[in-house]
């Protein structure tokens, strides 16, 4: 076990001003593969002070500048691949089939996004008689979750860096080490001390202690839609810019004329990747009534492909969630389900068998799922997906938007135009249309509770900057 005692602030690994630590567990094993520190208050003040100090510096380079930094970040990220996805196997259990293509190779095509979008995007503009210069937002708070840890913090950080902005990074506590990785890789690619710091700590002390900083100019946060609510409470006290990506329930409407079998197997490789830990999954599956018993057969033959075994074997499809409490909570929802009617098709909240060790949970599908249950309503964050029928096109609308959630979603149809005109009357930041693939360039974020503000592409960078106009 590898026992950590040092925070990244000011350029250096200090150690830690507080005496307790957090441990990280393999959650297939259970095991305690390593510990780092419980940050404290003081740890905050440490790395917001120095993130304040080399604000103006910063944030007076030039975009070509910024960019030689960031290339080298890029090219750290790259080398490290094979052992970002093993960490990421390790302390999230990720299968590493999913960890590699996904949880490694996606923060690397992100982050050249970046890249691309920095070398020529214009930070002023002529209006009538005035320049209006986009500048940078200052000190930002970036407080990422555990689901995809390594996305989550270059989403955040790469472009807030590339705005000129200066970051403190609070991690989840469940998957620190990625975090850490990734402080290393800014060490070795030579940013200037205080531009990036990184604190581990739990959220209600360091989280909250960064959240409220006097210090810190803007919160960009991702988790729970309650977590988030008390960071824009916090934020408003202090009249901070927050940027919100927080929880989903999200809708795959499936019309009419569409492929089902392809609809319905898409879906249940959607929820099931990453154990269901993930945010913007289409966690509910919504079938026209004459369609829903042949919707229900194919999702519970397709779950049949997922079961859940070792993350480090290259054909796991499935492995843990991420510890015993969210394990507990995902069975918890399942059982209330069958409570309130609705009909295990596959899986259920029982222990998958042979694996008496690991936080497992059975890949489940529910049918005969009312619209105002609780797991057609509550986030479930596991891998369960909820059937519901509907009568029209009117009454699918009715469904998909009565959650308090807009996240994500997606729309199958004959054709695209019949998919996008039903996509534009959701209330949601995104919507998949008969399979589109995820596009990292385009902005990602919520309606209603899901969540303020949006990451990636040109909207994600725009989060970081603020306006100022001079008039001639």
């Amino acid at each position: 076990m590898r026992q950590h005692g040092d925070q990244y602030i000011g350029g250096e690994w200090r150690d830690s001003l507080g005496s307790d630590s957090i441990p990280v567990l393999n959650p297939a094993t259970e095991e305690v593969i390593a510990s780092v520190p419980a940050g404290t208050a003081e740890d905050v003040d440490a790395a917001v002070r120095a993130a304040r100090a080399a604000a103006p510096s910063w944030g007076a380079t030039t975009p070509t500048q910024r960019l030689e930094y960031l290339s080298r970040l890029c090219e750290g990220l790259a080398a490290q691949q094979q052992e970002i996805a093993e960490t990421v196997v390790a302390e999230l259990g990720c299968p590493i089939g999913f960890a590699t293509a996904v949880q490694a190779a996606l923060p690397l095509g992100v982050a050249h996004s970046y890249l691309d979008l920095l070398d020529g995007y214009e930070f002023s503009e002529q209006v009538g008689n005035s320049i209006v210069y986009a500048e940078p937002a200052g000190v930002v708070a970036a407080i990422t979750p555990w689901n995809y840890p390594l996305h989550q913090i270059v989403a955040k950080v790469v472009p807030a860096l590339a705005a000129g902005c200066t970051v403190v990074l609070k991690p989840a506590e469940d998957t620190p080490l990625v975090a850490r990785l990734f402080a290393g890789l800014v060490h070795r690619a030579g940013f200037p001390a205080g531009v990036f710091n990184l604190v581990t700590g739990i959220g209600t002390v360091a989280g909250a202690a960064l959240a409220a900083h006097p210090e810190v100019d803007l919160v960009s946060f991702t988790g729970s839609t309650a977590v988030g609510r008390s960071i824009a409470e916090t934020a408003g006290r202090g009249i901070k810019r927050v940027a919100l990506e927080l929880g989903g329930k999200s809708a795959n409407v499936v019309l009419p004329g569409a492929d089902l079998a392809r609809a319905v197997n898409v879906n249940v490789g959607n929820v099931f990747a990453n154990s269901g830990q993930t945010c913007s999954a289409w966690t509910r599956l919504l079938v026209q009534q004459d369609q829903y018993e042949e919707a229900v057969a194919l999702a519970a033959k397709a779950a049949e492909k997922y079961v859940p075994g070792d993350p480090a074997a290259p054909d796991t499809r499935l492995g843990p969630v991420v510890n015993a409490k969210q394990r507990d909570r995902v069975r918890g929802y399942i059982e209330t389900a069958v409570r309130e009617g609705a009909r295990v098709v596959a899986g259920g909240p029982e222990a998958p068998e042979g694996l008496p060790v690991g936080f497992y949970v059975r890949p489940t599908v529910l049918a005969d799922v009312r619209p105002d249950t609780t797991v057609a309503q509550q986030e479930i964050f596991g891998p369960v997906l909820s059937i519901l029928a509907y009568r029209d096109e009117e009454h699918a609308l009715e469904i998909a938007n009565g959650t308090e959630y807009g996240l994500a979603g997606g729309v199958w149809a004959a054709d695209n135009e019949t998919a996008a005109a039903f996509a534009r009357r959701m209330d949601t930041g995104q919507v998949d249309i008969n399979g589109g693939r995820f596009n990292p360039l385009a902005p990602f974020g919520g309606y209603k509770g899901s969540g303020v503000g949006r990451e990636l592409g040109r909207h994600g960078l725009e989060e970081f900057l603020q306006p100022k106009s001079l008039q001639f």
